[in-house]
């Protein structure tokens, strides 16, 4: 007796996913809690757990194929339990079984002309189970050998087309030897991987007419709800961006002075983000409009900050929440947020921990941006973003000296918050940053 394997209810407001991998294939032994497919939602990856030890049977549906809540994807074949269930008789067994001979069916009656020879009538024996007796659980035929670079999930495929690499000259650590997003990453860091249409050796050059290729690669789930929610930013909310410069001199002085006895203390390095958040929250204390919402007819004003800390995944662009931030050490902050960028890359964040968020900040910087205008995180009202650090030529005192600076803006939502505050907000924030000491002593 099969058991099917069902979706489980995946979080508030998700109706449906995407399937991204199968982690199992038929033939194969499997646990009970043991993951054996991973599904795509609008936020996160989620792994599926077998709810018994058996043997993986019928996949119902394919990489690619969206499923709803509650609907059967697969069945485990040999599941404790099953036996018991396959040695009753199936109720038209039983039923065959119940009605004594006499009451069997008639046959037809015979043809007028008969052939010469007619054949004899086929006898169909039915083998019923003896009460108790288990019947014997089907012979699982090995699966097919299959190419486990066929067997790739979307947002592997879309990894490598995002670099143009050939999968097969990346080994692959997953079940069968499946390519994982970890493999490709760390082949990329490595620089093992071969870009694909790469040169070939002279030898083995030909004469034959460079070919345009095309590849469609559907959308992950994950990526239309960014392209979705990013239009529907535009769409509803009145963007504008202010902008800003910050002198880094200080922060990074104090950073460099105590970055060491940081680590030996918390077990964790001191990094300019935390010194941004905790300057953030004091600028949303002072101008709290820009930590508020429209909801309807109404705007909420918070007296907390939830900052949502924009990371980049192998998905794309994600954004866990730092709950509570006004509340956290620099210590708490740089951990959250190190622990937050580690569970982005090995796609293991959780729901909870999108969810909610008052303001968001993303950091262009570390991928060498200059400038940008950051879009809302709707229904949020602003979003700080941070850019690269550069040494330029400012006046200071009468005098021209370099300084690393940093442009900061301000995406914000001009029905709520007024060009006034947007820029006093900033103005808060640079600051903070240029004089650390007003984080300690709350100014």
């Amino acid at each position: 007796m099969a058991t099917d394997v069902t979706i489980p209810a995946l979080g508030e407001s998700i109706t449906e996913a995407t399937v991204g991998q199968w982690l199992k294939n038929p033939g194969d032994k499997v646990a009970a809690d043991e993951p054996i497919v991973s599904l795509e939602t609008d936020k996160v990856a989620v792994e599926v757990p077998s709810p018994v030890a058996g043997i993986m049977g019928e996949q119902l549906v394919k990489v690619g194929d969206t499923v709803v809540i509650g609907a059967t994807i697969a069945r485990i074949e040999g599941a404790a339990g099953g036996a018991a269930q396959a040695a009753a008789p199936t109720p038209a067994v039983v039923e065959s079984a119940a009605k004594p001979a006499a009451e069997a069916p008639k046959p037809a009656p015979e043809a007028p002309k008969p052939a010469p020879e007619a054949a004899k009538p086929v006898e169909t024996k039915i083998d019923v189970p003896a009460p108790g007796a288990q019947a014997p659980a089907p012979k699982a035929e090995p699966a097919p050998a299959a190419d486990p670079y066929d067997a790739m999930a979307p947002a592997v495929r879309r990894l490598l087309g995002d670099y143009n690499l050939d999968g097969k000259s990346i080994t692959g650590t997953g079940l069968e030897g499946r390519l994982t997003k970890a493999d490709v990453l760390a082949a990329i860091e490595a620089g093992t991987a071969k870009v694909v249409g790469a040169a070939a050796p002279a030898a083995a050059a030909t004469d034959a007419a460079p070919t345009r290729k095309e590849e469609r690669v559907r959308m992950t789930r994950l990526r239309q709800t960014i392209a979705r929610r990013l239009k529907e930013a535009q769409n509803t909310a009145a963007m504008l961006t202010t902008f800003n410069d910050v002198d880094m001199t200080q922060v990074m002085a104090a950073r460099a002075r105590y970055k060491d006895l940081f680590e030996k203390k918390h077990g964790v390095r001191l990094g300019f983000m935390s010194f941004f958040v905790h300057a953030v929250t004091l600028a949303l204390r002072d101008v709290p409009s820009v930590n508020a919402a429209i909801e309807g007819d109404e705007i909420v004003y918070r007296d907390y900050a939830d900052l949502g800390i924009a990371v980049s995944s192998p998905g794309g662009l994600v954004v866990p929440v730092l709950k509570n931030a006004d509340k956290l050490t620099f210590a708490q902050t740089e951990k959250a947020i190190g622990d937050f960028g580690k569970r982005a890359g090995a796609g293991q964040l959780k729901l909870e921990d999108m969810q909610g968020g008052t303001f968001t900040i993303t950091n262009g910087g570390v991928f060498g941006s200059l400038m940008s205008t950051p879009i809302l995180n709707t229904p949020q009202s602003g979003v700080l973003g941070m850019h690269r650090i550069e040494e330029r030529p400012v006046v200071r005192d009468g005098q021209i000296v370099i300084r690393p600076m940093m442009y900061l803006a301000l995406s914000y939502d001009h029905r709520l918050v007024d060009g006034r505050e947007a820029v006093t907000f900033l103005v808060r924030v640079k600051e903070a940053i240029e004089d650390p000491a007003r984080l300690l002593i709350d100014l």
